[in-house]
């Protein structure tokens, strides 16, 4: 059994190291500038900068408005948020919620627990490639539709969903129509994002998926859209988001974005790249693999999907950590429960592919040498474990 000499991390939809100067920055803050940014002394004035400097950061990424930018711990407080914030505002009236059959789990658990309360949801299914068909989502609107909520980016197979072609269509029916929530944890600073063009009224995003720290995030409120808070107390955040602000995490955040504000073009290219080299690479290596991700046109740069018909995702999952490479089988919020992907059935395929499916993740840190090591270490996986492969009959 071949080790590679160093850790080869391929699990960066599920998490990302963070950049040093992301980690410089905080020690900075935690050290230094500890003051609470509602203090009225000058240290929480000097905390209070800090903040709003990082919030304009996120929002040019994303061509929004400094105080179109809510803080929160993450993407699935976002999510949350987005939704039940949405239905709060929208009032009795509106019980119809829309969205799709691969999202995260933090949006797809929150719609089955609205249905719980009475409302009416529609998972509008996708294709082979994993994606939406616009018209058909703009097809289900009703006259009680309160919100809308598609994934950008799949987090585990990658299809970039059409959301400028549904934001486009919804835009069309006029000032009652349904609010537009993108889930764009996946797609932040991975691809180019404008809410105004895009027609978005509420947009989630997350800061350890772009090499950020961990437990901070931000919702985009469309300037105008009507709000209900998830938290209520001291009122910060324009009244929206209480609690006290994680200011070495905001920090984090915003160095992270001006980062990829400064080589994002560069990284998406090479990551493009990356991609293309590791799906050759399988396909050449294990002939009877099946690509569960798109074609690069329609994909992010980041995230490749394979099933392996005949093994259990875990099985390799494990396999390959022997070997220093790091995978995972789908969705870190769900990876630990034994169950086949619902992503993977949704696109139209078996249990088999469904449990035999690992998903592939690079970053800005991932190398050619680390898409050869894994290539290398997944044929040698497979290979050991092929007397123990299930035979389809």
């Amino acid at each position: 059994m071949s080790t590679s000499a160093a850790p080869v991390y391929m699990d960066n939809s599920a998490t990302t190291r963070p950049f040093p100067e992301v980690i410089d920055a905080m020690k900075t803050v935690y050290a230094e500038q500890f003051g609470n940014p509602s203090s009225l002394h000058r240290m929480g004035y000097e905390a209070e900068k800090l903040v709003s400097k990082a919030r304009r950061s996120v929002a040019a990424l994303i061509g929004a408005a400094e105080d179109e930018i809510y803080f929160t711990s993450g993407g699935t407080e976002s999510n949350n948020w987005a939704i039940f914030g949405s239905i709060r505002s929208a009032g009795p009236r509106y019980k119809h919620v829309i969205t799709s059959a691969v999202e995260h789990p933090s949006v797809l658990a929150t719609t089955e627990y609205l249905e719980q309360l009475g409302y009416r949801v529609s998972v509008v299914p996708v294709g082979r490639d994993g994606r939406v068909d616009p018209d058909e989502v703009l097809s289900l609107v009703e006259d009680d539709t309160c919100l809308v909520s598609v994934i950008l980016v799949q987090n585990e197979i990658g299809s970039i969903e059409p959301c400028a072609e549904i934001g486009a269509g919804l835009a069309k029916l006029g000032p009652r129509r349904p609010r537009f929530h993108v889930d764009a944890v996946q797609g932040f600073a991975r691809m180019d994002i404008d809410v105004d063009k895009w027609g978005v009224d509420l947009l989630s995003i997350s800061a350890h998926k772009i090499h950020g720290p961990k437990g901070v995030g931000a919702l985009y409120i469309k300037k105008g859209v009507p709000m209900y808070p998830l938290l209520f107390g001291g009122g910060q955040e324009q009244g929206l988001r209480s609690g006290t602000e994680n200011v070495p995490g905001i920090v984090g955040f915003g160095l992270a974005c001006d980062m990829w504000a400064q080589f994002g073009r560069e990284a998406r290219r090479k990551l493009y790249e990356l991609r293309q080299r590791l799906v050759s690479g399988i396909l050449e290596a294990v002939p009877d693999a099946v690509l569960n991700s798109p074609e690069p046109d329609k994909a992010a740069p980041h995230i490749v999907n394979f099933s392996f018909p005949g093994f259990r995702g875990e099985t390799i999952v494990n396999a390959l950590e022997q070997r220093n490479v790091f995978v995972s089988t789908g969705s870190a919020c769900s990876s630990r429960k034994s169950k086949p992907s619902p992503v993977i059935l949704a696109l139209g395929m078996g249990q088999d592919e469904a449990l035999s499916a690992i998903r592939f993740s690079m970053s800005v840190f991932t190398t050619v040498e680390d898409v050869d090591t894994t290539v290398s270490a997944l044929a040698d996986a497979l290979k050991q474990l092929a007397p123990w492969r299930r035979r389809s009959t």
